[in-house]
């Protein structure tokens, strides 16, 4: 790491450890990104605005007086409130900034410029610093527009795949492209520290949500690149292969995904319809997609003599991909059956927060929950007076690095400030 061990950084296990991240994101996408890297090992450091991060008042739900949205992307944190638009402020976050390994932000471009905190000012005083910056269309002629989830589903085409044939496009029920901009921005963050390791140098990372959007549409984003066409909506069918999509049974639907020949065979023997495979309109996925409208109501007539979960034990027995249409209590019910343990409880005694693990396992570096989602400046005193003698030693030792040798830059308007927000929600 660039820093040596300093005791005001928290002692951490994981992979990660040593790592010390200073988030000045908001919302979504970066914090999503920083809480993964949290539970891996890294100290983050997450700088708010006065009035704290937009999400604590997005509600309902809430557990106690904290919205579940917030809880839900901010575990494993400390929190300074800083307004970047008053110069001791500024000062101490280009302290942090100055003593990071990593900078992660999503104000518009240019925003961190204004306190001195963009990329090429801080890399002369802290040249090993990752700096990662989340926009929603870019740096080039995107830059002016903000980036919300919503907005990039609806230019990206994703709400046109999404909806019934003859009905309206919908959003998807979650942020996706937030979500998936924070796994970016988390893997570049990855892959930076790695080249730094190997050399030293610490580099720009930039992600954009329209970026991440379009790679995330993946073969429909190749069928229109790659093979000049545009796709459109199916409601639940898939372009591509069926049976793939929700079929009814006697109570509830249930999704049958027969994705080759030899699932498409065993689904017919479970069916009682062995025959049907055999039927040379139905032999390959080819064949079943072209002829889907003659192949469904003959896979309907049996689904429909027996219940969902019934035909899920049965199709799944055979390695038949099927499952029911779950809500979401469901869905953590299942991940419990299966023993994924999908629920770990960060936090002791009043502020205990049930949360959902890291999705990713590892066999010698876990991650870890060692710190609840942070109040308000929770951290703040501490965090000041640590960046304070770390000033302090070095001013007497002479030294020219750190926060203090990065220009100074006039404020106008602070973290939290919402003229300069790149807006993810």
């Amino acid at each position: 790491m660039s820093q040596s061990a300093e005791p005001a950084r928290r002692n951490t296990t994981g992979p990660l450890s040593g790592v010390l991240v200073a988030d000045f994101s908001r919302i979504l996408a970066g914090p999503y990104a920083t809480m993964l890297l949290a539970d891996l090992g890294a100290d983050v450091v997450k700088v708010e605005g006065p009035d704290g991060d937009d999400t604590r008042s997005w509600t309902p739900p809430t557990r106690g007086d904290v919205s579940t949205y917030y809880l839900g992307i901010n575990r494993g944190k400390r929190s300074i409130a800083l307004d970047l638009r008053d110069e001791d402020d500024a000062e101490v976050a280009r302290r942090l900034a100055g003593r990071a390994d990593v900078l992660i932000e999503n104000l518009k471009p240019g925003g961190m410029a204004k306190y001195g905190l963009d990329f090429e000012s801080l890399r002369r005083a802290n040249p090993g610093l990752v700096y990662t910056s989340i926009t929603g269309f870019g740096t080039g002629p995107g830059r002016h527009v903000p980036g919300y989830d919503l907005m990039v589903q609806a230019v990206s085409g994703l709400m046109s795949l999404t909806g019934d044939p003859d009905g309206p496009p919908y959003r998807a029920g979650i942020s996706v492209f937030d979500v998936m901009a924070g796994n970016h921005a988390a893997i570049g963050i990855l892959a930076a520290l790695r080249h730094r390791d190997a050399t030293g140098a610490g580099q720009l990372v930039e992600v954009n949500l329209l970026s991440s959007a379009l790679t995330g549409l993946v073969n429909h984003s190749s069928a229109h690149v790659a093979g000049g066409t545009v796709p459109y909506r199916m409601g639940n069918a898939h372009p591509s292969v069926f049976p793939y999509e929700p079929l009814p049974t006697a109570d509830n639907d249930l999704i049958v995904t027969a994705a080759n020949d030899g699932q498409f065979r065993r689904l017919c023997q479970v069916l009682g319809i062995p025959e049907v495979a055999d039927d040379p309109r139905f032999a390959r996925n080819a064949d079943r997609t072209a002829h889907r409208d003659q192949l469904r109501p003959l896979l309907v007539e049996r689904l429909v003599t027996r219940g969902a979960d019934e035909w899920f034990e049965a199709l799944v027995a055979v390695g038949v991909p099927s499952g029911p249409i779950n809500t979401i209590d469901g869905g953590f019910a299942m991940a419990e059956r299966f023993g994924l343990d999908p629920v770990v409880t960060v936090g002791e005694g009043d502020r205990a927060v049930p949360t959902t693990r890291h999705p990713i396992r590892f066999s010698a570096t876990p991650a870890t929950y060692p710190l609840p989602p942070p109040e308000l400046d929770e951290h703040g005193e501490e965090l000041r007076k640590w960046l304070s003698a770390a000033k302090e030693a070095q001013a007497e030792a002479g030294g020219a690095g750190g926060a203090g040798g990065v220009e100074r830059a006039e404020g106008v308007e602070g973290v939290g400030s919402g003229a300069e927000e790149a807006g993810r929600g």
